[in-house]
Parts: structure tokens; C-alpha cells; sequence
């Protein structure tokens, strides 16, 4: 692919720039000498054959630039494509002409660099950046605008609607995913691409050009791998509300708009509470009631998970204090503690200090974990932080057990003391055969073990009563109760036990 110092000189442009400085100018000099020896006589003709060799010259060096800009600016550094798509942009606005910019995503490139080493991640990029080209046309621009990361601005053109756009992401994708074949060892790679029409940009500029279609790749990965998303209006509407929650995220966790909600967990022995999970809740001034599906990730991408970790502790401890002075037992709080909180090496040295705050033991505190972060936890920080909280008494809980990976060796590594069955497998397992297979090897080898086990998302009467029959220790999810704000749990606590005194004990697998 050739660029000119203009993206959208046209193949006769380029021709004709050739044949005025290149070796076919030299066609037309006894022509011009004539032409100045007629006209103007000897002096004429002296002056010019004086000039036409310097202006030759000056032509053919500016000529050998270009050649050599052509030759090796294919794929464009961010700052120069940026520009380009901006001459674009503007030449579309004039409404005659459409074009269509492209951004396409390498996925798990950081991976591809662990595992076969930076050189050949190099190259693996420079044959991306080769196959891109080969799909394109001279006139379209191509940009490296991250190190995973190309973009493509087609050249301006009369008609090109959504099918055309979809067709050439597409092409882009295959031409990607190609088989990459580096000293005997075949790399193969996924894409996502995500793309903008200019006659859906957002705003009226270039910028907002860009954005649309990063926005688009955002979506793309987020559905991905090898997925292709057009941007919408949509798209930018959810994108500002992230960016909203992000900058509100901060201030609702220092004005107490974050706190924990309970949700119970029952003995499928007794009936009675063992404990309450502590779930993150937003209730918004004027939004109300926000999704954690919606403000987690904003709290993540922001860095305040660690923050939001220290609300929920100490708003649960709060409650392990209010229910102790009702004269209520309640045993202990689940709080969930994520990669970042677990990698903060004053994370005992902060739990112990707000423990003796509220004059609590560590064994009302139940750390719960992850599966996927246990799975992929290394012997650093993670592993020391949650081997420390068990040995000085917190309990630590596995949480989606099933979903991560985790094998028995780390189960034992980190101390585990009980795990949390993924509701995946709960779910309608009271009439899926299935289902109850995946259960009763996950129980069988928890009682192996030594290890209590929770059943996550139970629902119904049907599948808290399997459960039971099967062995497995406690229970919770909406057939228990929904999460709840504090001020409802003594009620909830009481009518609770009001209801054991007339409800015939569930017996469990273990006792019967």
C-alpha cells in the first residue's frame, strides 16, 4: 500500500507526479529550450537551460522523499494517522462522500508475548500489519495505534453502506486469524474489530470519530473473542454512563450511597442462621437503585475496589455488633475480597486493627474468595495475605466453586474451609439427573477433604430440600431471602425463628 503526503491522491494523480519529476520530464527539455530560444530570443534560452537542471534537481529530491515515504510509512504511527483520518473526516462532512474507520484488537497479545517471548510477539505484529495491508486498497490509511491495536480509515467514497463495512471487518478478521507460522511453532490469534461510519460519528469531529469506533472495539471484546460490533447510539450512551458511575463512584462510597446489603445463610440441618453474606448495594440519589452488574466494573476501572472492600468490613462489623446487642445469633459475615484487595501487603495488619475496633474474633469474619483468583494465585502476596487471615482465625470461604478451575492442591494451600457451590449447578437440580451428579462429586469430595460446603442461588423448596438430602451443609440464595439493607434483618431474624418453631427439621444426607 503507497501514501502520499495527501491519503487521497488517486492513481493518475500519482502517475502524472511521476512523469513531471521523475526520468520521463527529461522527454519535454528540448521542447522547453526551443519554446525559450523562439520567444525570447539567446538570453531567454541561457536562463533557462540554467534553471531547468537545478529545478530538476530540487524536483527529483522531493520525488525520492516521497518515494521513500511511500516505501516505508504503510502503517502509520497514532499521531500521523490521527491527522489523516481528520482530512477525511473533513472531506466527508461536506456530505457527497462516505468512509468508514476500523479498529481492530488482537486478543490475549500479552499472553502470545509470555509464552513464545517479545521477538516473536514483534513479529507476530509485523505479519498482522502485512496481511491488513494486503486487504486494503492504496488509497485506505492504516494506523498502529496501540501495540495489539490497528486501525483503518477507508478512502472516501460516493456509496458505502453498513453491509460494505461489515463485509471489510470481516476480510480484516480473516486475514488476522490467519495461522501464524514463527520457526516451526504455529501462533494462532483471535481478533475483534469494531467500526464507525463518519455518517454515525457522535459529534463533529474527528475525535469524536475515533472515539465511536474505540468504543465499538470496547463492545467487540467485551463479546468477544472474534466478534465485530458496529458503533450505535446505544453504545454511547452506556459508554458516558460508565464514565459518569466512574467519576460518582468515589463520593458514593464516602457518603455511604455504597453499603452492604445481607442476604442469610441457613444449616440445611437445623434451619437456624450461620451467617450473612455482605453484598455491595448503590442506592442512588437520583437514579435509585444501581445494578452491581453496572457500578463494579466502574469501581474497578477506577481503583476502588480495595476502597469498597474497607466500607463493606466496616459496615459489616457494625451490623456483627448491633445483632450481638439485640441478643440475636449471628455467627459470622461473608465479605468478598477481590485479586486487588488480596495483593495489599497491610491487608492483616488493617483487618486485625478494625477487628479489635469493634472488639469482634476473627473467626466472625469469613473472607471470601474467589475461585478464579485462587486458581491463578502465584506463591506472592495473594497466597501469604489469605494463608495469614486463616491462620489468625478468619474463615476462609471459596466462593463459585466450579467456575475457576481451582484444584484440591490449592483447596488445601490456602487453608480453604468451606466452598461456595456456583448457583450454575444448583439451578433446577432438583430435576436435572445431571445437575445432581455435579453436586454429589463436589460434596463427596468436600467431606473427603474436611471442608463444609454452601449451596449459592437455591431458589425454590425443591432444590433447598435436595441439597439437604445430598449432604450439603448450608444453603442461601432468593428461596431463602433476597439481600436486605440491615434495618430489615431483625425482623427477618425474628420471623425466622418463629417459623423454625413450627417447621419439621429438614433431615440432611450426613444424619439420615
Amino acid at each position: 500500500m503507497a501514501q502520499l503526503q495527501h491519503p487521497l491522491l488517486t492513481g493518475f494523480q500519482r502517475r502524472l507526479a511521476l512523469y513531471l519529476t521523475g526520468p520521463p520530464a527529461l522527454a519535454f527539455l528540448p521542447c522547453i529550450s526551443l519554446a525559450s530560444y523562439w520567444f525570447g530570443g539567446e538570453g531567454a534560452l541561457i536562463v533557462v537551460s540554467a534553471l531547468l537542471p537545478l529545478i530538476y534537481l530540487a524536483a527529483g529530491a522531493v520525488h525520492e522523499q516521497q518515494t521513500t515515504a511511500d516505501r516505508y510509512g504503510d502503517v502509520l504511527p497514532r499521531a500521523t494517522f490521527d491527522t489523516r483520518v481528520a482530512q477525511v473526516f473533513e472531506r466527508c462532512a461536506k456530505g457527497i462522500e462516505e468512509a468508514n474507520l476500523l479498529f481492530v484488537g488482537l486478543e490475549d497479545f500479552d499472553v502470545l508475548a509470555e509464552r513464545y517471548g517479545q521477538s516473536t510477539a514483534d513479529l507476530v505484529r509485523q505479519r498482522t500489519a502485512d496481511r491488513l495491508i494486503a486487504v486494503l486498497r492504496d488509497a485506505d490509511l492504516i494506523g498502529e495505534i496501540a501495540e495489539a491495536r490497528f486501525a483503518v480509515c477507508t478512502a472516501p467514497m460516493r456509496k458505502l453502506d453498513l453491509e460494505t463495512c461489515i463485509q471489510l471487518a470481516a476480510r480484516l478478521q480473516a486475514a488476522v486469524e490467519e495461522p501464524v507460522s514463527v520457526d516451526g511453532t504455529v501462533v494462532y490469534l483471535t481478533a475483534s474489530v469494531g467500526f464507525c461510519q463518519h455518517a454515525r460519528a457522535p459529534g463533529r469531529t474527528a475525535t469524536d470519530w475515533i472515539e465511536a469506533a474505540t468504543i465499538a472495539l470496547r463492545e467487540a471484546h467485551r463479546h468477544g473473542p472474534t466478534a465485530i460490533r458496529a458503533f450505535n447510539e446505544d453504545m454511547y450512551r452506556a459508554q458516558k454512563t460508565r464514565s459518569n458511575l466512574r467519576e460518582e463512584a468515589a463520593i458514593a462510597l464516602d457518603t455511604g450511597q455504597i453499603q452492604p446489603w445481607f442476604q442469610p445463610q441457613i444449616s440445611t440441618d437445623t434451619g437456624e442462621i450461620t451467617g450473612f453474606e455482605a453484598l455491595a448495594r448503590w442506592n442512588h440519589p437520583e437514579r435509585g437503585m444501581i445494578s452491581p452488574a453496572d457500578f463494579l466494573p466502574a469501581l474497578e476501572e477506577s481503583a476502588l475496589l480495595e476502597r469498597l472492600a474497607e466500607v463493606m468490613m466496616y459496615h459489616s462489623f457494625a451490623a456483627l455488633k448491633a445483632w450481638d446487642g439485640a441478643g440475636v445469633n449471628v455467627p459470622q459475615v461473608g465479605v468478598n475480597f477481590a485479586g486487588s484487595e488480596l495483593n495489599n501487603p497491610r491487608l492483616l495488619e488493617k483487618i486485625k486493627w478494625e477487628l479489635d475496633r469493634f472488639d469482634l474474633s476473627p473467626d466472625r469474619l469469613a473472607v471470601e474468595v474467589l475461585e478464579t483468583v485462587v486458581a491463578k494465585a502465584p506463591d506472592d502476596m495473594i497466597t501469604r495475605n489469605i494463608n495469614a487471615l486463616g491462620e489468625l482465625g478468619c474463615r476462609i470461604d471459596l466462593d463459585d466453586f466450579g467456575t475457576g478451575h481451582a484444584s484440591i492442591a490449592s483447596i488445601r494451600r490456602f487453608s480453604v474451609g468451606r466452598i461456595k457451590i456456583d448457583r450454575s449447578f444448583v439451578m433446577k437440580a432438583d430435576r436435572d439427573p445431571e445437575q445432581q451428579r455435579m453436586i454429589g462429586a463436589i460434596l463427596t469430595m468436600a467431606e473427603r477433604l474436611g471442608i463444609e460446603t454452601l449451596a449459592e442461588g437455591v431458589e425454590t423448596v425443591g432444590e433447598h430440600v435436595l441439597l439437604a438430602q445430598l449432604g450439603c451443609d448450608h444453603v442461601q440464595g432468593f428461596g431463602i431471602a433476597r439481600p436486605m439493607p440491615f434495618e430489615q434483618t431483625l425482623d427477618w431474624l425474628a420471623r425466622h425463628g418463629e417459623k423454625l418453631q413450627d417447621m419439621p427439621r429438614i433431615m440432611g444426607g450426613k444424619d439420615g
